[in-house]
């Protein structure tokens, strides 16, 4: 749908294409042709460039292809600034002019900076824009220039637990190597991973069917029946959330009884593998091979132990754990959603431990597993220097406007012994995680309804989402095809000049501009410019990319406008030049000696001497290991709440942006899938409406019945805009109404996955 707001002067003007990418957070970035007639987007198709072997064409996904362009002129997205006039949360606002709007922000900066310092001044966590230019990375800018800083945030609400816990056993979370390695692996486990739903990386899904046709076998571990279980895999092993390491260890278990492991890689790279390769000064019993074997517990972690909490046939665990020992070179491939579970850290550090003792580490083929990290090379950014040094846990955000001064290193904080008070004024600027993206909905929106805790709420957005509407002043946002911006994939494989297609209408502004007009009245518009104008730090990024990528061949700034896109041959990291296929830790396992593993020992750290001194062996042990986890197969609460539930990352929407698109709502109508037996069990008919409920919220949406998810689990595409009705129930089929705020114990990170529910039909429950 368009809104067509008159021609530009001089009446019809022929088509022009432009070349440009989404900004939104997927991991990868395709190339878009946008076709221009009148001023006004006439369509979208995909931008081929001629492809080589190892450059395949970045061609867009549904929601590029056909979406992109409703969502441009969608008569609802925001027009005109706005604040908000009934209570906080109502979504009652009113026009104001942007002169209002500017000084309202400056106004509230000052009151709030000389109230409680700048560790009360907070930027949300926020994806909607991904570019260099982002307007967050703008605003904190601006507040590193004007009253001190601001308190930061560490992690991701996707990674939460992934990179921090992998670099207990590697020492860093780059572990990952460039993707045409897999061509060369002879088994590929997809571990939680679904690509070809959530796109980690361009043609992601296209190398995994290449890796395939070289005779790969592809096995997908996952709950569900995923669109890349079906597509692209030779087996699926369903297993029930929360319980990865009971798996993991009872492969460990075979590898180790069978002598399947890989024992002189083990023993020459690895520490605290068993007694013989244990630090000093730490007691017997410690090891991987004590606790695998049941030395101190009594409990041998046995594929028949295993079957119990997994529901995994132990047959199959044994035919998974041969399969790896021994059919390498092989790549056990993570995703993230395992790792946004109660004791997230744990499958992370058990991957990456199974990757070690196969000998998978180091060797063309094999995957060192955990975060799988590997940018090509670095991209600039807006520069800024934050004074206050202080930085919380992303997902901790609520806590800390809830708690406000008692928040320590116990709930995660970092450079600073105690926080002075808490958030008093936060900037969600593209983002949505304020309401819809974080977890318990109805506990906190009770924490932002109190003024007295938060002052001030300032959104940015293209639309009035669920967040915004808990927001004092909201912004209209121009959409990134009225923009110019840079535009890399989370892997930095190319980098692409986003052009502008069109004019931004009504009164639409970027970032950048509406920023401008705070810092001046804030009397910082000098410092905070430097003299240079949007296109100017454009400019700045071009120039300070290739500065930090010396060697490398990144464009001028002239050149990546004329191109549309760079993609990098090798590997450029600072003073390193690397071919284009590129092995993790190759060079420590060929040159141990001269390149040791960035840990404190130099190995590769099963057991980990600092989690050892932790002191809490019950939630953060030293090796990786299964841990019962609450609201997990095990916790009595399942009494009431039978059945598990998940969300996944589906191609209706990259997280919650484009999740009210119309057209792509009829093509992925949204709905819980449920098996057959608990449909049964609950009388439950397809594409019936039911009830799903625990004690955090309600919500009502259509059951899909399926195999396609194991018994005693229930699923839901997760990004959908939370909707409640009269009596709060949720009619939007938003999944964090009945998700639990209750941060992992080692990163604080989100464990969004861990949650119980029931499910009625919804006619008995009105009945």
């Amino acid at each position: 749908m368009k809104e067509f707001t008159g021609l530009p002067p001089g009446g019809h003007a022929p088509t022009t294409t432009t070349i440009t990418s989404c900004t939104y957070n997927c991991g990868a970035r395709c190339l878009l042709k946008v076709h221009v007639k009148d001023g006004l987007v006439d369509r979208i198709t995909g931008a081929h460039k001629k492809e080589t072997p190892r450059k395949e064409r970045l061609n867009p996904c549904l929601r590029g292809r056909r979406a992109l362009m409703e969502r441009l002129y969608d008569p609802d997205r925001l027009k005109y600034p706005l604040k908000r006039v009934g209570k906080r949360g109502e979504g009652k606002f009113a026009r104001v002019s942007w002169e209002e709007a500017t000084t309202l922000i400056a106004d509230q900066l000052v009151k709030i900076t000389e109230k409680y310092g700048p560790q009360a001044r907070y930027v949300h966590y926020a994806s909607g824009i991904m570019g260099a230019l982002a307007e967050k990375d703008f605003f904190r800018r601006l507040l590193s220039i004007y009253g001190g800083g601001y308190l930061d945030y560490l992690g991701s609400y996707s990674t939460g637990c992934t990179k921090e816990a992998t670099s207990y056993t590697f020492g860093t979370y780059e572990t990952g190597s460039s993707r045409d390695n897999w061509l060369l692996s002879r088994l590929i486990i997809l571990w939680g991973h679904n690509p070809v739903e959530t796109s980690f990386g361009n043609n992601t899904s296209y190398l995994l069917k290449q890796a395939r046709k070289n005779g790969a076998k592809i096995v997908v571990v996952d709950p569900r029946y995923s669109d890349t279980a079906a597509s692209l895999a030779d087996e699926w092993i369903p297993l029930l959330p929360t319980t990865d390491n009971a798996l993991m260890d009872a492969m460990t278990y075979v590898m180790i009884t069978e002598g399947l492991y890989d024992k002189a890689f083990v023993k020459k790279f690895c520490l605290g593998f068993d007694e013989s390769g244990m630090p000093p000064g730490i007691p017997a019993g410690e090891s991987l091979t004590s606790y695998i074997l049941g030395k101190k517990d009594g409990i041998a972690k046995t594929p028949e132990w295993a079957e119990k909490i997994t529901r995994v046939p132990a047959a199959k665990i044994h035919h998974l754990a041969r399969d790896y020992a021994t059919l390498k070179p092989a790549a056990l491939l993570q995703g993230w959603g395992p790792q946004r579970h109660a004791y997230g850290e744990q499958p992370v550090r058990g991957a990456t431990v199974l990757a070690a003792i196969t000998g998978n580490v180091g060797i063309p083929g094999g995957w060192a597993s955990g975060s799988g990290n590997f940018p090509r090379m670095k991209l600039a950014s807006i520069p800024h220097d934050n004074p206050v040094k202080a930085a919380i846990p992303v997902f901790t955000w609520s806590q800390v406007v809830e708690q406000g001064g008692i928040i320590t290193s116990a709930q995660g904080l970092k450079n600073a012994e105690r926080l002075e008070n808490g958030i008093k004024f936060i900037a969600s600027l593209a983002g949505n995680a304020l309401i819809n993206q974080h977890a318990d909905i109805n506990r906190t929106k009770k924490i932002l309804q109190d003024e007295s805790k938060c002052e001030f709420i300032l959104v940015s957005d293209e639309f009035m989402t669920t967040s915004a509407q808990f927001a004092d002043l909201v912004l209209p946002s121009t959409n990134f095809l009225e923009r110019i911006d840079i535009i890399a994939p989370w892997d930095k494989e190319h980098v692409i000049f986003q052009n502008k297609a069109v004019e931004p209408q009504f009164e639409r502004r970027t970032g950048h501009d509406w920023i401008c007009q705070v810092t001046e009245k804030l009397g910082v518009l000098d410092e905070f410019t430097q003299g240079k104008s949007y296109e100017d730090w454009a400019r700045y990024i071009v120039d300070r990319t290739r500065e930090v990528n010396p060697g490398s061949d990144f464009p001028s700034f002239e050149d990546f406008i004329r191109q549309g896109i760079y993609r990098k041959e090798g590997r450029v990291t600072g003073e390193e030049n690397r071919d284009e296929t590129f092995v993790a830790f190759r060079k420590q396992v060929e040159d141990f000696t001269r390149n040791p593993f960035p840990t404190p020992s130099g190995k590769i750290e099963i057991f980990s001497p600092s989690l050892y001194a932790m002191g809490n062996p019950g939630e953060i042990p030293a090796i990786p290991r299964y841990i019962s986890s609450w609201e997990g197969p095990q916790d009595p609460m399942i009494e009431k709440y039978p059945l598990q539930l998940i969300g996944w990352h589906s191609k209706r929407s990259t997280h919650s942006t484009m999740s009210n698109s119309r057209l792509l709502k009829e093509i992925f109508p949204h709905c819980l899938w449920i098996h057959p037996d608990d449909a049964a069990a609950r009388e439950v008919l397809d594409g019936e409406k039911v009830r799903v409920f625990n004690g955090r919220g309600a919500m009502e949406i259509k059951a899909r019945v399926t195999e396609q998810i194991m018994q005693g689990v229930v699923a839901m595409p997760q990004g959908a805009w939370y909707d409640p009705g009269e009596n709060g129930v949720d009619r939007g089929g938003c999944i964090n109404i009945l998700t639990k705020y209750h941060p992992t114990p080692l990163t604080k990170g989100n464990s969004q996955h861990t949650s119980l529910v029931q499910v009625e039909k919804l006619e008995k429950a009105e009945g």
